[in-house]
């Protein structure tokens, strides 16, 4: 385990759901990214959630059988796939990891894009965050259909962070690793809080959190619980909430040190890794 600061302040009950420009992070997508990023390499494809929601996603094979090490991507309320991990994607193909990544029916145009999967709702209303967790169980059942062997691992921003740390809680047998980065929990949460999943999870965990969060009482205590649950976790000096702490222009800093933890943390899970299935 890792965590590269260490806080006592008093615990006070507080929402750790950032959705907005609140969390000190940009909601304007950098320049150079966008769908154009990875429609070059991506491709587009759909499969229904259990409740026949129409989920959209884009799937990046490294290899045409679908074998080898697979991430998930999960975005942060208000975002979309293309518009979060435009920047980030491209990287991950890069360390040997296929990609699929999915906008959930809980999203929109943040960062830029669109989310196709809110976008074609047949039932065009918000959906509270927990109700987007069936959309998440669908896309790895999607690619177990697909062939896929792994290692997987699902990787969520947010509310998706909580919400991964439910699906390796329970489906166990199914993924490899979780990175979960700034997970929200509170009210909004509902049933989904990762404190309701996280002691349940017996698979490896990354949590993730920039240097600016740690100043609320509720996020020190949640990292201390995941650390005494056998967690690895990480405070970035330079960050901004969720997933946006990889992308340099989201943080106005350098962010390798950021990527190093990360990627250190898929290598390790790959490492001597047989296939899950």
């Amino acid at each position: 385990m890792k965590t590269r600061f260490s806080f006592r302040l008093a615990h006070l009950p507080v929402l750790l759901l950032c959705a907005s420009a609140a969390c000190g992070q940009k909601t304007d997508a950098p320049k150079n990214t966008g769908p154009s990023r990875i429609d070059r390499t991506g491709k587009e494809v759909t499969f229904n959630a259990s409740d026949g929601v129409t989920v959209y996603a884009d799937a990046h094979w490294l290899k045409e059988d679908h074998h080898g090490p697979l991430i998930l991507l999960f975005h942060q309320a208000g975002a979309s796939a293309r518009g979060e991990y435009g920047p980030i994607i491209s990287r991950l193909l890069e360390r040997g990891f296929s990609v699929l990544a999915v906008d959930q029916r809980s999203g929109g145009d943040r960062f830029g894009g669109v989310n196709r999967t809110v976008q074609n709702l047949k039932e065009q209303r918000p959906y509270s965050y927990c109700e987007a967790y069936p959309d998440l169980e669908a896309a790895l059942a999607w690619a177990i259909e697909e062939g896929n062997a792994g290692p997987r691992i699902a990787w969520g921003s947010s509310y998706s962070a909580a919400l991964v740390l439910r699906l390796a809680a329970e489906h166990p047998e199914d993924l490899s690793g979780v990175l979960a980065f700034s997970p929200a929990s509170g009210q909004a949460m509902g049933d989904c809080s990762p404190d309701t999943y996280a002691t349940r999870v017996k698979t490896k965990v990354l949590v993730l959190r920039p240097f600016s969060e740690m100043e609320r009482a509720a996020a020190v205590e949640q990292l201390d619980n995941f650390k005494a649950l056998g967690f690895q976790t990480d405070v970035a000096a330079h960050g901004v909430h969720g997933s946006s702490m990889l992308v340099s222009s989201r943080v106005d800093g350098d962010v390798e040190a950021n990527w190093k933890v990360v990627e250190d943390f898929l290598d390790e899970i790959v490492k001597g890794q047989a296939p899950i299935r």
